[in-house]
């Protein structure tokens, strides 16, 4: 059976999240269905990291074993039609090997989480990022951020459902950043690293901002750290400033 991967991209607000449900909307439920249509039975795809409910992706990654030998761009054309009108998209298709796997081939995943500093509502951002009304001191971020770049155990920072066997990770990069977004000042957090742990993300975000707004000492981030303990972290942020934006492989499927 030929194998493709897809490039995917899609706005997380009205799904339950990736993984597919039995009585609740997801991505993976969405593709699969548009798989049916091409192809007539039951479909499973795998995908790089099962983001959860709200979260948003630009660049996840999943493979499909079909009976056809599509040509790649009539498939992502056949999906994209078929899978609206859910905010999901085929970004790009390419036949890969058998033995290539969305999951387990992937070197790194690359996230990005957008934080609106704004006291008016967001009006056309709003759902695509996490809105305080408060300025967050740049500087203070980054010092609270390097504390967390390497090799630990991050069982602070992680959620307490969280599946992996270990909390040991290695985060290879958080790169923070001050821009002029469509709707006023944002500070854009990219974090690298070749798994994450459930909520780790949303767990580091949530207590930079309290560094930023001065509530907590960077320093107390690598207390944080240090304590393994889950009930030493800030406070989780809400998804929907959180976006999946690359997968990394060796073979690099999609170019570039």
């Amino acid at each position: 059976m030929p194998r493709f991967a897809l490039q995917i991209e899609y706005h997380g607000a009205p799904f339950a999240g990736w993984q597919r449900q039995a009585d609740q909307p997801s991505v993976q439920g969405a593709i699969e269905a548009a798989l049916a249509r091409l192809e007539p039975g039951a479909h499973t795809i795998a995908a790089a990291g099962r983001t959860d409910a709200g979260v948003h992706a630009t660049g996840q990654v999943a493979h499909c074993d079909l009976e056809k030998d599509w040509d790649p761009f009539r498939l992502s054309e056949a999906l994209n039609y078929h899978v609206k009108p859910a905010p999901v998209a085929i970004r790009a298709c390419v036949r890969v090997a058998d033995d290539w796997h969305a999951r387990f081939s992937a070197m790194e995943r690359r996230y990005l989480f957008r934080l609106l500093m704004r006291r008016a509502p967001a009006t056309h951002d709003a759902g695509l990022v996490w809105q305080v009304p408060h300025d967050l001191d740049l500087d203070l971020v980054r010092q609270g951020a390097e504390h967390l770049v390497g090799h630990h155990d991050f069982t602070t920072f992680r959620s307490v459902i969280c599946q992996a066997k270990s909390p040991v990770k290695t985060l290879d990069e958080i790169r923070v950043e001050r821009v002029e977004g469509f709707s006023g000042p944002e500070l854009r957090f990219h974090l690298r690293a070749r798994s994450f742990l459930h909520n780790q993300v949303r767990s580091i975000v949530g207590t930079l901002e309290r560094v930023g707004a001065g509530a907590w000492t960077p320093e107390r981030v690598r207390e944080a750290l240090e304590a393994k303990n889950r009930a030493a972290c800030g406070p989780v942020c809400p998804p929907q400033g959180l976006y999946l934006v690359g997968v990394g492989y060796p073979d690099a499927p999609f170019g570039g």
